[in-house]
């Protein structure tokens, strides 16, 4: 148990709050102007110390610079391309107004005012992305005992707005194709096959079957700053993805005269490509001009070999795994407008099913007004 002792100051008496804390060091806490205060300071200590939420005093003086930098070396999960938005965030939008700020001297209410304050000149993704950073600080900060809890949970954020999926029709993307030149077997296979643009460009001769037509996606290569980092794919996990048949010839094409290890499309100097859309004047962008197309990116490529394997009737499972998606409930979320129509097919499905079946049954010998009778609005409403 600890005590409660007085002292002189040079503003008068004052009181101190001697105790241990849970690892058994002798700890003082002075300033107090009354002995009640002192009093109820220690009672408090000696509750949080009995429930085990007792919090150091000084592990709460530590900033969150020092705890920033040690979260994020410990980031250790995240690829490459993952990893640098945050530290772009850290440096830019964290660290400039919370790094010299000790742990425990953060409030909600400053949080709060920064993501607003933020959120007047930046997009969302940049303002959720800080936010992030900040409050996955602000955990550990909890887990390490420093504060008793996270004040940046349940602040206010802007929603992102969903971009709009661009889709092209089949005609379009061969004018698009064509429109790309040397690019041609490229666009194909990126509409045809939904492939991200990471997993085409690390495409190697040897991962095309032309018997089975299938691809080995394997690699992922991604562009951090100016390097390009090549590892797995999105979701960890390798897949075969099929192409269609006519594509075979372009597929060819491609490889003729290449090792198996050589990449199937790449730079003048068998480099992994750079992105189409990075710059000005692209050949996607010029492509798209001369196919007198709106403005696109290449992964609306992605959402358009997603729209064209649900209209020639694939279900939401072979979506799922063409697209490496981890579960066919996030394609479904990604992509529910494509699969609006298989309601109405549905229906229809049912009513055909239902009327043959009644027809062929000892039913149809029974007069049914269900089944004969035409529905119409005055029906339902009579």
């Amino acid at each position: 148990m600890g005590s409660v002792l007085s002292y002189e100051s040079a503003g008068g008496r004052r009181y101190r709050v001697m105790y241990r804390t849970p690892d058994h060091r002798q700890t003082t806490k002075r300033g107090f102007k009354t002995k009640r205060e002192a009093e109820l300071y220690l009672a408090t200590v000696e509750t949080n110390k009995a429930r085990g939420e007792y919090i150091d005093a000084s592990a709460a003086r530590v900033t969150i610079a020092s705890l920033g930098v040690e979260w994020l070396a410990n980031q250790t999960h995240l690829k490459p391309s993952s990893l640098r938005p945050l530290e772009i965030a850290w440096r830019l939008q964290v660290e400039p107004r919370w790094g010299r700020v000790p742990v425990g001297d953060v409030r909600h209410s400053d949080v709060q005012a920064w993501v607003t304050s933020l959120s007047a000149g930046r997009s969302a993704t940049t303002v959720l992305r800080a936010f992030g950073v900040l409050a996955g600080i602000l955990d550990i900060a909890v887990k390490d005992r420093r504060v008793p809890v996270n004040v940046a949970r349940g602040s206010r954020l802007p929603r992102k707005v969903p971009r709009a999926h661009r889709y092209l029709t089949h005609q379009q993307v061969h004018d698009l194709a064509y429109a790309s030149g040397k690019h041609e077997a490229l666009v194909l296979l990126l509409a045809y096959t939904g492939l991200r643009w990471g997993e085409v460009i690390a495409l190697r001769v040897r991962d095309v079957d032309f018997t089975r037509r299938r691809l080995a996606i394997s690699e992922n290569a991604v562009e951090v700053g100016p390097a390009t980092i090549v590892g797995t794919p999105k979701s960890h996990k390798r897949r075969s993805v099929p192409f269609p048949a006519f594509l075979i010839d372009a597929l060819a094409g491609a490889a003729a005269g290449k090792e198996p290890n050589d990449l199937l499309f790449s730079g003048r100097f068998g480099e992994h490509m750079k992105r189409a859309t990075r710059g000005q004047r692209t050949w996607f962008k010029s492509a798209l001009d001369r196919a007198g197309l709106e403005p696109m990116t290449v992964h609306d490529l992605r959402h358009t070999a997603a729209s064209l394997a649900v209209s020639a009737g694939a279900n939401v499972k072979a979506v799922q795994r063409m697209l490496g998606h981890a579960s066919a409930a996030m394609t479904l979320d990604v992509y529910a407008d494509l699969f609006d129509d298989d309601l109405d097919a549905v229906a229809e499905a049912l009513d055909g099913a239902a009327r043959r079946s009644v027809e062929r049954s000892h039913l149809a010998e029974r007069p049914s007004s269900v089944m004969r009778r035409p529905v119409s609005a005055a029906n339902v409403l009579s």
